[in-house]
């Protein structure tokens, strides 16, 4: 490090009582200048200076330790953020849906759809039996938070529910029309989240304010980032066409298995989509709870891990496209028990064309969408679906 004429290391000395302090440069002895009274230093004088205390040499040990120390953390939590920040994707949700979308009914409360894509990149082959090209929204909930954030709805739309499609522009930007009957889980195939968006506003009359979709590989590593989650069955899970066999009973599942259990269609319940509803909003449940117990969002150390794997297959709308948008809206979040989350599957009742689709049921549906969307309590016939016969 270049040092001046000024620095402490030539014009400081002891003084005469031992404290530190400058010293005059006259006293001193400047270049040409005559010693002083005891002859300690003029031009060509041969007295050694005075050493320097060693409080002052510790303390400036101190603070040039104190300033590394800074400069490291910084950079260190530049790096992280720059990371974590880029590691999501994010959507204009207004550019690509346009004007015609739902009006805000309640300014305080929001709404967020949660997409889970069967996208097998980054899945290192062993997510899921079968070869499956392409992306399907094989999950998808749109959970309600009222103004106040003291508790939360979630609304599963089963992927096999028979809906209009509205106009919507692909991911490159090309038009596809209005397209009816078409499945749910097709609409993020054909033209991405936002369409998906669109469709669910279309048929619910509730503007979503927000989406969050996250594939395979990051569900997966979001698990293991938790370190497992814990279910418990009421009965056995036969693990048919390679699904998961487990007994009765609980269980700790790692990132594979979990996702294997999210996913088994066959093998518990009925085999059908509407009976792997109940697997995901049960799994949803345990793992905000494991987030919870184990206090993740408290400890910065484990935060970041959390966040490390959760962003990696992370897109949003843009309001969330930003590391620090997605920690305020979790803020925002922190008084949601999801002891008293409320899990809803949307009233659906099987197409009588081809029975192995349903479509939404009506009035049902309609009381359901219109209490979410004025903040106001679900009206128990509002959460019966013909098609399971609750």
């Amino acid at each position: 490090m270049k040092t001046n004429a000024a620095s402490p290391d030539s014009t400081s000395a002891a003084s005469a009582d031992g404290s530190d302090g400058p010293v005059d440069a006259a006293a001193a002895g400047g270049a040409g200048g005559s010693g002083g009274a005891d002859g300690a230093g003029g031009t060509g004088g041969t007295g050694a200076r005075p050493p320097r205390s060693r409080g002052r040499r510790v303390l400036r040990t101190v603070l040039a330790l104190v300033a590394v120390l800074l400069l490291a953390g910084a950079g260190a939590g530049w790096w992280a953020y720059s990371h974590l920040n880029g590691n999501i994707d994010s959507v204009d949700l207004d550019d690509a849906i346009g004007d015609n979308r739902p009006a805000k009914v309640v300014p305080g409360a929001q709404n967020v759809l949660v997409l889970g894509s069967d996208s097998r990149a980054g899945a290192n082959g062993d997510l899921d039996h079968g070869d499956v090209s392409g992306a399907r929204s094989d999950t998808a909930m749109l959970v309600h938070l009222p103004e106040g954030r003291a508790k939360a709805t979630a609304v599963s739309i089963p992927r096999d529910t028979l809906v209009t499609r509205p106009e919507c522009k692909d991911e490159d930007g090309k038009t596809l029309g209005t397209a009816k009957r078409v499945m749910f889980n097709s609409v993020y195939s054909a033209a991405g989240p936002a369409c998906v968006v669109k469709t669910v506003e279309q048929m619910s009359g509730i503007r979503v304010d927000h989406f969050v979709e996250v594939d395979f590989a990051g569900f997966k590593g979001l698990v293991d980032a938790l370190g497992g989650v814990t279910v418990t069955l009421d009965k056995p899970m036969s693990g048919s066409k390679g699904g998961l066999k487990l007994d009765a009973g609980t269980h700790r599942l790692d990132g594979a298995d979990s996702l294997k259990f999210v996913r088994t269609r066959y093998g518990y319940g009925d085999g059908s989509d509407l009976g792997r509803i109940g697997l995901q909003q049960q799994f949803m449940m345990a793992m905000l709870s494991e987030i919870k117990q184990q206090d993740a969002l408290g400890s910065p150390a484990r935060l970041y891990k959390l966040a490390d794997a959760g962003t990696k297959s992370l897109t949003t709308d843009s309001g969330l496209g930003s590391l620090t948008a997605l920690a305020d809206f979790a803020q925002s979040m922190k008084g949601v028990d999801p002891s008293t989350m409320e899990t809803i599957m949307l009233p659906v009742d099987y197409d009588k064309v081809d029975r192995n689709r349903v479509v939404v049921a009506e009035p049902q549906a309609g009381t359901l969408w219109e209490a979410l969307r004025n903040d106001r309590p679900i009206p128990a016939d509002a959460k019966k679906s013909p098609a399971t016969g609750g």
